[in-house]
């Protein structure tokens, strides 16, 4: 998984605002060991990855989170692959695994999961933690390929029956997001993409920096041509345009007193990737978070992170199995 809290791409460390900020994950600066990835080109200033404790930490709101409604057109269409003997299915930017421990017994059939990411620890404890059964018992099996995959050529999906992600389109730019559906149109295999950001949050009760804290979010989303919470338009568009059936349903996090810790950490995000992108709101958002946190200690924050997830069909090819 690609993103950090909420999908911002900082995080604050410790208690306190004024705490330095953790680089968030994004796409590798260095060249993939594997010839079929293709990975962004970037400088010194590509973000970092995201530590496995906050990847953790967000699991079960994600869990919750991702639409259930996008399952079934998604059984129908893997239950009818040509020449099916299993399912392959890449998971891009897997991060600690969590989509595959979601999706994989949700499906019938043997699978076979190919986890790509940039972090050898992370990829270790996925491949550790994957399930090993489908829902009707079937085996799973996974391999893992480094590399943090920002863009995927159709040779890297050849033979594939599904392309996942979490996190992903918002931290691609739209030439990423063209390549990637070309792969997956070339590679006649669907793509389902969850937790996109929507670039809308909803706290409770409200505050009058909500708006101006989520506006400076979503242009520090934006910088660097990234697409941010217009990415999920961007790739309806993408996939679309290249004969695919898209659907999109909503997947909010929603946070209450029993998600504190996880909602303290995503404060801290937010808040942090904020200040960076208008540091003149620092002495304002230092006050802000300070009483935003007190509040979540107290049991009395509620918080509703708006995210998008997309169902790409792309017509089957003969590059589908």
């Amino acid at each position: 998984m690609k993103s950090g809290p909420g999908s911002a791409d900082s995080v604050v460390s410790g208690p306190e605002p004024a705490d330095p900020v953790i680089p968030g994950a994004g796409p590798a600066p260095r060249p993939g060991e594997r010839a079929t990835v293709r990975l962004r080109d970037g400088g010194s200033e590509e973000p970092a990855r995201y530590a496995p404790e906050w990847l953790q930490l967000r699991e079960p709101a994600d869990a919750a989170a991702r639409a259930h409604d996008l399952l079934d057109p998604l059984r129908i269409r893997l239950a009818n692959l040509p020449g099916r003997g299993g399912l392959v299915i890449h998971d891009v930017g897997c991060g600690t695994g969590s989509m595959g421990r979601w999706l994989a017994p949700r499906l019938d059939g043997a699978q076979h999961w190919i986890l790509h990411d940039r972090d050898p620890y992370l990829l270790h404890f996925a491949a550790a933690a994957s399930p090993r059964s489908a829902a009707d018992g079937s085996r799973v099996t996974v391999e893992t390929r480094r590399g943090d995959v920002a863009r995927l050529t159709a040779d890297a999906l050849r033979g594939a029956s599904l392309v996942t992600a979490s996190a992903l389109l918002d931290v691609l730019t739209q030439e990423e997001i063209e390549t990637f559906a070309d792969a997956c149109s070339q590679a006649g295999c669907p793509a389902l993409l969850t937790l996109s950001v929507a670039g809308r949050v909803e706290l409770g009760p409200s505050d009058p920096m909500d708006e101006e804290i989520a506006e400076a979010f979503n242009a520090h989303q934006r910088r660097n041509g990234l697409l941010g919470p217009d990415a999920v338009t961007a790739a309806c568009e993408a996939f679309s345009e290249r004969g695919a059936t898209v659907r999109i349903a909503p997947s909010p996090w929603r946070l209450g007193p029993d998600e504190a810790p996880l909602t303290a950490q995503w404060l801290r995000g937010w808040v942090g990737a904020a200040v960076e992108q208008r540091p003149g709101l620092k002495a304002r958002a230092e006050r802000y978070l300070r009483e935003r946190l007190a509040a979540c200690e107290a049991g009395e924050l509620h918080v509703t992170v708006h995210h998008s997830d997309l169902l790409a069909l792309s017509r089957p090819t003969g590059g589908a199995s």
